[in-house]
C-alpha cells in the first residue's frame, strides 16, 4: 500500500525521517502538495492522539519536500473545545512546509446554512468518460482515477473540474483522504494562460465541512477555479463535493504562474 508506506516513517516523534516511497508521489522536484500536507497532518495527529476532528488547515508550501525530511509538531493552544496545532516539515535544515491545524469538537448548531450544490452538475462519475493522463504529473497517473466533471463543448472559464478517486484500496480516515485529494486538480489559471509555463502552489487554506465524509466508492468532484489572475499570480478557490453533490471541503490558494 503506497499511502501507508509513505506515512509509515511518520511516528509522531520529532526528528529526522526518510520517505522511502516518496517517488510515487513526486511532482517535479517536490512531493505533491496534498501528500506533503498529509504528512504534516499525520505528524500532528500521531504526536497528539485523541485530538478532536479537524475543522481547518493552513498550509504554506515554502520549499521542495524530498525524501529526507525532519518533522516537528507542537500544540499552540488547547482550549475547552478547540485545539490549535502547528506542524512543520524541514529539508536540509530549512522549513519546507509549515502547517497550522484547527481541531474542534462539534457543538449544538446555532447557525445552519448548507452549502450550495455545484453549478452545472455533471452527473455521477460512472456517467462521465475516463480521463487519460498524457500530460498529467506521474503521481496522478500512478495514484488517481479521473473522470470528466465538466460538459464537453461548454464554456469552462478559468476552472478545472474532475471526478477523482484514489486507485489504491486504503484505510485512510475521512479527513486524511480529503487532505490528500483536496489539491489534486491543477490551478484553474492554466485555462487562462496565454502560453504554456510552470505553475506552483504557494499556500493552501481550507475548511473541512464534513470530517466524517465517506463518499460512495471513494469518488469526489474536485474543482480548482481562478478567481483572479494577474501579475504572475492567481487566486484560486478549491472545492470538493461527494458523489451526492454535498460539498465537503472549501479552500483558497495562491498560485505562482510563470512563463
Amino acid at each position: 500500500m503506497t499511502i501507508a508506506s509513505l506515512l509509515a516513517p511518520v511516528t509522531g516523534q520529532p526528528g529526522p525521517a526518510r520517505l522511502a516511497h516518496a517517488a510515487d508521489w513526486m511532482q517535479g522536484r517536490t512531493l505533491y502538495g496534498g501528500a506533503s500536507a498529509l504528512i504534516a497532518y499525520t505528524m500532528a495527529t500521531r504526536a497528539f492522539p485523541g485530538l478532536p476532528p479537524l475543522r481547518a488547515g493552513q498550509i504554506a508550501f515554502v520549499a521542495p519536500v524530498g525524501e529526507a525530511i525532519e518533522l516537528s509538531a507542537e500544540i499552540v493552544r488547547q482550549g475547552r473545545h478547540v485545539t490549535q496545532v502547528r506542524s512543520e516539515i524541514r529539508c536540509e535544515g530549512k522549513v519546507a512546509l509549515s502547517a497550522f491545524w484547527v481541531f474542534a469538537e462539534g457543538r449544538e448548531a446555532n447557525a445552519v446554512h448548507p452549502s450550495a450544490p455545484p453549478e452545472d452538475w455533471p452527473g455521477p462519475p460512472e456517467e462521465n468518460e475516463c480521463v487519460t493522463h498524457p500530460f498529467a504529473p506521474s503521481f496522478v497517473a500512478k495514484n488517481f482515477e479521473l473522470r470528466y466533471g465538466q460538459r464537453k463543448g461548454a464554456a469552462h472559464g478559468a476552472a478545472v473540474r474532475r471526478w477523482a478517486r484514489l486507485t489504491e484500496a486504503h484505510d485512510l480516515d475521512p479527513v486524511s483522504t480529503l487532505v490528500l485529494m483536496g489539491d489534486v486538480m491543477p490551478p484553474g489559471a492554466m485555462r487562462a494562460m496565454r502560453r504554456q509555463g510552470p505553475i506552483s502552489s504557494i499556500n493552501w487554506s481550507f475548511t473541512v465541512l464534513d470530517p466524517e465524509s465517506r463518499s460512495r466508492d471513494g469518488w469526489y468532484l474536485a474543482e480548482n477555479a481562478s478567481q483572479h489572475a494577474d501579475a504572475g499570480y492567481s487566486s484560486e478557490r478549491l472545492r470538493l463535493w461527494d458523489a451526492q453533490g454535498r460539498q465537503v471541503l472549501d479552500g483558497i490558494q495562491c498560485v505562482a504562474v510563470f512563463g
